[in-house]
Protein backbone atom coordinates (compact mmCIF):
# COMPACT_ATOMS: atom_id res chain seq x y z
CA UNK A 1 0.00 0.00 0.00
CA UNK A 2 2.79 2.36 0.97
CA UNK A 3 4.78 1.59 -2.38
CA UNK A 4 1.40 2.25 -4.40
CA UNK A 5 1.04 5.94 -2.44
CA UNK A 6 4.62 6.27 -3.32
CA UNK A 7 4.54 5.80 -7.01
CA UNK A 8 0.95 7.87 -7.22
CA UNK A 9 2.57 10.84 -5.22
CA UNK A 10 4.95 10.66 -8.11
CA UNK A 11 2.87 10.36 -10.57
CA UNK A 12 0.97 13.53 -9.48
CA UNK A 13 3.96 15.68 -8.99
CA UNK A 14 5.54 14.86 -12.22
CA UNK A 15 2.09 15.73 -13.69
CA UNK A 16 2.13 19.44 -11.97
CA UNK A 17 5.54 20.00 -13.02
CA UNK A 18 4.57 19.52 -16.55
CA UNK A 19 2.13 21.38 -16.23
CA UNK A 20 3.73 24.10 -14.73
CA UNK A 21 6.26 23.74 -18.10
CA UNK A 22 3.84 24.32 -20.23
CA UNK A 23 2.65 27.91 -19.33
CA UNK A 24 0.63 29.29 -21.87
CA UNK A 25 0.17 26.74 -24.33
CA UNK A 26 -1.85 24.82 -21.26
CA UNK A 27 -4.11 27.04 -21.60
CA UNK A 28 -4.22 27.14 -25.75
CA UNK A 29 -4.23 23.19 -25.13
CA UNK A 30 -7.35 23.68 -22.64
CA UNK A 31 -9.31 26.44 -24.65
CA UNK A 32 -9.07 24.28 -27.75
CA UNK A 33 -10.52 21.55 -26.06
CA UNK A 34 -13.56 23.60 -24.30
CA UNK A 35 -14.69 24.89 -27.49
CA UNK A 36 -14.66 21.42 -28.92
CA UNK A 37 -17.00 20.26 -26.09
CA UNK A 38 -18.97 23.49 -25.94
CA UNK A 39 -20.00 23.34 -29.61
CA UNK A 40 -20.69 19.41 -29.23
CA UNK A 41 -22.61 20.08 -26.20
CA UNK A 42 -24.58 22.88 -27.59
CA UNK A 43 -25.28 20.53 -30.92
CA UNK A 44 -26.32 17.68 -28.89
CA UNK A 45 -28.66 19.74 -26.62
CA UNK A 46 -30.22 21.46 -30.26
CA UNK A 47 -30.85 18.06 -31.76
CA UNK A 48 -32.55 16.88 -28.37
CA UNK A 49 -35.16 19.82 -27.90
CA UNK A 50 -35.65 19.31 -31.19
CA UNK A 51 -36.76 15.94 -31.02
CA UNK A 52 -38.50 16.70 -27.89
CA UNK A 53 -40.29 19.12 -30.38
CA UNK A 54 -41.31 16.80 -32.37
CA UNK A 55 -42.37 14.34 -30.34
CA UNK A 56 -44.90 16.91 -28.46
CA UNK A 57 -45.98 18.07 -31.83
CA UNK A 58 -46.96 14.25 -32.99
CA UNK A 59 -45.18 11.24 -34.04
CA UNK A 60 -44.50 11.06 -38.18
CA UNK A 61 -45.70 7.56 -38.51
CA UNK A 62 -49.15 8.35 -36.79
CA UNK A 63 -52.69 9.72 -37.90
CA UNK A 64 -55.19 10.67 -36.03
CA UNK A 65 -58.34 9.67 -36.94
CA UNK A 66 -61.62 11.58 -35.70
CA UNK A 67 -65.12 9.78 -35.77
CA UNK A 68 -68.51 11.14 -36.92
CA UNK A 69 -70.72 11.28 -33.52
CA UNK A 70 -72.21 7.91 -32.71
CA UNK A 71 -70.06 6.08 -35.28
CA UNK A 72 -69.50 2.10 -34.10
CA UNK A 73 -65.79 2.30 -32.78
CA UNK A 74 -65.93 -1.71 -33.62
CA UNK A 75 -66.70 -1.42 -37.00
CA UNK A 76 -63.99 0.72 -38.24
CA UNK A 77 -61.59 -0.04 -36.81
CA UNK A 78 -61.52 -3.67 -38.61
CA UNK A 79 -61.99 -1.50 -42.00
CA UNK A 80 -58.86 0.78 -40.45
CA UNK A 81 -56.74 -2.56 -39.81
CA UNK A 82 -56.74 -3.93 -42.92
CA UNK A 83 -55.28 -0.69 -45.23
CA UNK A 84 -51.93 -1.54 -46.68
CA UNK A 85 -48.82 -0.21 -44.39
CA UNK A 86 -51.07 -0.11 -41.39
CA UNK A 87 -49.34 -1.40 -37.93
CA UNK A 88 -51.24 -0.77 -34.97
CA UNK A 89 -54.81 0.75 -34.33
CA UNK A 90 -55.31 2.71 -30.77
CA UNK A 91 -58.99 3.50 -30.22
CA UNK A 92 -59.48 6.36 -27.76
CA UNK A 93 -62.90 6.79 -26.62
CA UNK A 94 -64.49 10.07 -26.04
CA UNK A 95 -64.51 9.72 -22.22
CA UNK A 96 -61.40 9.10 -22.14
CA UNK A 97 -60.00 11.98 -24.03
CA UNK A 98 -62.36 13.99 -22.11
CA UNK A 99 -60.81 13.18 -18.83
CA UNK A 100 -57.32 13.98 -20.45
CA UNK A 101 -58.12 17.40 -21.46
CA UNK A 102 -59.71 18.34 -18.54
CA UNK A 103 -56.68 17.23 -16.75
CA UNK A 104 -54.59 19.08 -18.71
CA UNK A 105 -56.79 22.19 -18.29
CA UNK A 106 -56.13 22.06 -14.34
CA UNK A 107 -59.72 21.14 -13.33
CA UNK A 108 -60.65 18.80 -10.71
CA UNK A 109 -64.17 18.35 -11.31
CA UNK A 110 -64.90 16.47 -14.19
CA UNK A 111 -68.90 16.12 -14.07
CA UNK A 112 -69.04 19.92 -13.30
CA UNK A 113 -67.04 20.78 -16.17
CA UNK A 114 -69.25 17.93 -18.36
CA UNK A 115 -72.37 19.70 -17.49
CA UNK A 116 -71.80 22.97 -17.98
CA UNK A 117 -70.40 22.52 -21.51
CA UNK A 118 -74.17 20.35 -21.45
CA UNK A 119 -72.27 17.25 -22.07
CA UNK A 120 -68.91 15.71 -23.63
CA UNK A 121 -67.67 18.04 -26.76
CA UNK A 122 -65.20 15.46 -28.00
CA UNK A 123 -65.79 12.53 -30.44
CA UNK A 124 -64.39 9.05 -30.20
CA UNK A 125 -60.67 8.75 -31.76
CA UNK A 126 -58.49 6.07 -33.51
CA UNK A 127 -54.37 6.67 -33.68
CA UNK A 128 -53.29 4.93 -36.78
CA UNK A 129 -49.33 3.69 -36.52
CA UNK A 130 -47.76 3.61 -40.75
CA UNK A 131 -44.56 1.08 -41.25
CA UNK A 132 -42.70 4.55 -42.00
CA UNK A 133 -43.40 8.20 -42.81
CA UNK A 134 -43.74 8.69 -46.65
CA UNK A 135 -46.50 5.93 -46.29
CA UNK A 136 -48.67 8.41 -44.08
CA UNK A 137 -50.32 10.82 -46.67
CA UNK A 138 -51.41 7.66 -48.60
CA UNK A 139 -53.41 6.10 -45.69
CA UNK A 140 -54.54 9.54 -44.66
CA UNK A 141 -55.75 9.98 -47.75
CA UNK A 142 -57.60 6.08 -47.66
CA UNK A 143 -58.90 6.77 -44.34
CA UNK A 144 -60.86 9.75 -45.29
CA UNK A 145 -63.09 7.00 -47.75
CA UNK A 146 -64.42 4.86 -44.75
CA UNK A 147 -67.77 5.05 -43.37
CA UNK A 148 -67.78 6.57 -39.98
CA UNK A 149 -64.89 8.96 -40.47
CA UNK A 150 -64.74 12.84 -40.04
CA UNK A 151 -61.51 14.00 -39.90
CA UNK A 152 -57.43 12.84 -40.34
CA UNK A 153 -55.08 15.10 -38.73
CA UNK A 154 -51.02 14.22 -39.40
CA UNK A 155 -47.95 15.45 -39.57
CA UNK A 156 -47.98 18.56 -41.71
CA UNK A 157 -45.22 20.33 -43.88
CA UNK A 158 -43.92 22.27 -40.93
CA UNK A 159 -42.67 19.15 -38.72
CA UNK A 160 -41.40 17.73 -42.01
CA UNK A 161 -39.55 20.98 -42.40
CA UNK A 162 -38.18 20.55 -38.49
CA UNK A 163 -37.33 16.84 -39.11
CA UNK A 164 -34.83 17.94 -41.94
CA UNK A 165 -33.44 20.74 -39.92
CA UNK A 166 -32.46 18.37 -37.28
CA UNK A 167 -31.04 16.02 -39.68
CA UNK A 168 -29.19 19.14 -41.29
CA UNK A 169 -27.63 19.96 -38.20
CA UNK A 170 -26.91 16.75 -37.06
CA UNK A 171 -24.40 16.50 -40.37
CA UNK A 172 -22.89 20.42 -39.89
CA UNK A 173 -22.01 19.36 -36.19
CA UNK A 174 -20.65 16.33 -37.28
CA UNK A 175 -18.05 17.77 -39.93
CA UNK A 176 -17.49 21.03 -37.17
CA UNK A 177 -16.46 18.97 -34.55
CA UNK A 178 -14.54 16.55 -36.31
CA UNK A 179 -12.55 19.17 -37.69
CA UNK A 180 -12.59 20.58 -34.02
CA UNK A 181 -11.06 17.36 -32.44
CA UNK A 182 -8.62 16.78 -34.79
CA UNK A 183 -6.95 20.32 -34.17
CA UNK A 184 -7.47 19.42 -30.85
CA UNK A 185 -5.67 16.40 -30.92
CA UNK A 186 -3.20 19.05 -32.75
CA UNK A 187 -2.42 21.65 -30.08
CA UNK A 188 -2.14 18.93 -27.40
CA UNK A 189 0.24 16.77 -29.21
CA UNK A 190 2.34 20.04 -29.29
CA UNK A 191 1.85 21.07 -26.07
CA UNK A 192 3.16 17.96 -25.00
CA UNK A 193 6.05 17.69 -26.92
CA UNK A 194 7.50 21.07 -26.12
CA UNK A 195 6.90 19.36 -22.39
CA UNK A 196 8.95 16.52 -23.42
CA UNK A 197 11.73 18.72 -24.76
CA UNK A 198 11.94 21.06 -22.16
CA UNK A 199 12.50 17.88 -19.88
CA UNK A 200 15.02 16.32 -22.10
CA UNK A 201 18.10 16.23 -19.91
CA UNK A 202 15.54 14.84 -16.74
CA UNK A 203 14.49 12.47 -18.93
CA UNK A 204 17.87 10.99 -20.14
CA UNK A 205 19.05 11.10 -16.77
CA UNK A 206 16.05 8.54 -15.80
CA UNK A 207 16.74 6.49 -18.61
CA UNK A 208 20.27 5.91 -16.93
CA UNK A 209 19.03 4.82 -13.93
CA UNK A 210 16.52 2.44 -15.73
CA UNK A 211 13.45 4.02 -15.67
CA UNK A 212 11.00 2.24 -17.98
CA UNK A 213 9.57 3.81 -21.12
CA UNK A 214 6.03 3.42 -19.91
CA UNK A 215 7.03 4.81 -16.26
CA UNK A 216 8.96 7.98 -17.61
CA UNK A 217 6.10 8.94 -20.15
CA UNK A 218 2.83 8.59 -18.18
CA UNK A 219 3.16 11.61 -16.49
CA UNK A 220 2.92 13.43 -19.78
CA UNK A 221 -0.25 11.17 -20.47
CA UNK A 222 -1.98 11.98 -17.70
CA UNK A 223 -0.54 15.55 -18.71
CA UNK A 224 -3.11 15.63 -22.38
CA UNK A 225 -5.63 14.05 -20.02
CA UNK A 226 -5.91 16.49 -17.63
CA UNK A 227 -6.22 18.94 -20.52
CA UNK A 228 -9.25 17.02 -21.56
CA UNK A 229 -10.93 17.09 -18.12
CA UNK A 230 -10.61 21.12 -17.20
CA UNK A 231 -11.68 21.40 -21.33
CA UNK A 232 -14.91 19.56 -20.18
CA UNK A 233 -15.60 20.80 -16.60
CA UNK A 234 -15.66 24.66 -18.53
CA UNK A 235 -17.54 23.47 -20.93
CA UNK A 236 -20.11 21.43 -18.94
CA UNK A 237 -20.25 25.07 -16.46
CA UNK A 238 -21.06 26.89 -20.29
CA UNK A 239 -23.61 25.23 -21.44
CA UNK A 240 -25.28 24.76 -18.13
CA UNK A 241 -25.45 28.18 -18.11
CA UNK A 242 -26.52 29.05 -21.34
CA UNK A 243 -29.35 26.33 -20.77
CA UNK A 244 -30.81 27.75 -17.71
CA UNK A 245 -30.41 31.49 -19.34
CA UNK A 246 -32.39 29.95 -22.12
CA UNK A 247 -34.95 28.26 -20.04
CA UNK A 248 -35.67 31.51 -18.37
CA UNK A 249 -35.98 33.43 -21.48
CA UNK A 250 -39.05 31.25 -22.68
CA UNK A 251 -40.62 30.80 -19.76
CA UNK A 252 -41.03 34.62 -19.40
CA UNK A 253 -42.23 35.21 -22.73
CA UNK A 254 -45.47 34.74 -24.44
CA UNK A 255 -47.73 31.43 -24.40
CA UNK A 256 -46.25 29.94 -27.38
CA UNK A 257 -42.55 30.19 -26.08
CA UNK A 258 -43.89 29.13 -22.96
CA UNK A 259 -45.32 25.58 -24.83
CA UNK A 260 -41.68 25.10 -26.75
CA UNK A 261 -40.15 25.31 -23.64
CA UNK A 262 -42.38 22.62 -21.86
CA UNK A 263 -41.47 20.44 -25.38
CA UNK A 264 -37.83 20.86 -25.19
CA UNK A 265 -36.88 20.42 -21.54
CA UNK A 266 -34.37 17.80 -21.29
CA UNK A 267 -35.16 14.14 -19.36
CA UNK A 268 -33.31 12.75 -16.53
CA UNK A 269 -31.27 10.76 -18.87
CA UNK A 270 -30.34 13.48 -20.93
CA UNK A 271 -29.05 15.51 -17.65
CA UNK A 272 -27.25 12.58 -16.72
CA UNK A 273 -25.70 11.48 -20.60
CA UNK A 274 -24.72 15.06 -21.05
CA UNK A 275 -21.55 15.67 -18.63
CA UNK A 276 -20.56 12.17 -18.93
CA UNK A 277 -20.21 12.43 -22.63
CA UNK A 278 -18.03 15.64 -22.46
CA UNK A 279 -15.71 14.07 -19.92
CA UNK A 280 -15.89 10.88 -21.58
CA UNK A 281 -14.64 13.06 -25.19
CA UNK A 282 -12.50 15.27 -23.42
CA UNK A 283 -10.54 12.58 -21.52
CA UNK A 284 -10.40 10.70 -25.23
CA UNK A 285 -9.23 13.72 -27.09
CA UNK A 286 -6.45 14.22 -24.62
CA UNK A 287 -5.10 11.04 -24.19
CA UNK A 288 -5.38 10.42 -28.05
CA UNK A 289 -2.73 13.36 -28.30
CA UNK A 290 -0.20 13.19 -25.43
CA UNK A 291 0.12 9.52 -27.27
CA UNK A 292 0.86 10.75 -30.48
CA UNK A 293 2.96 13.66 -28.38
CA UNK A 294 5.14 10.69 -26.58
CA UNK A 295 5.09 8.30 -29.07
CA UNK A 296 7.52 10.02 -31.29
CA UNK A 297 10.32 10.36 -28.36
CA UNK A 298 9.38 6.56 -26.96
CA UNK A 299 10.16 5.18 -29.80
CA UNK A 300 13.44 6.94 -29.98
Amino acid sequence: MFQFLTKLDYLLRETLLGLRRGGWMNWAAVSTVTVLLFLFGMSLQASWKLEGLLNQFGSPVEVSVYLDPGAPVEKVIPLVAQLPHVTDVQAISKEQAWAALVKEMGLSDIEAATEQLEGNPLVDELRVKAQASQHVPAIAQQLTQIPGVDEVQYMDEVIQRMQQLNQGLSWVSLTVISLLTLTAVAVITTTIRLIVMARRREIEIMQLVGATTSWIYLPFILQGMTFGVLGAMIAWVLISSVQTFLANLLTTGPDFMQYIAGGAQPNPIQILLLPLLLFSLGGSVGLMGSLFAVRRFASR
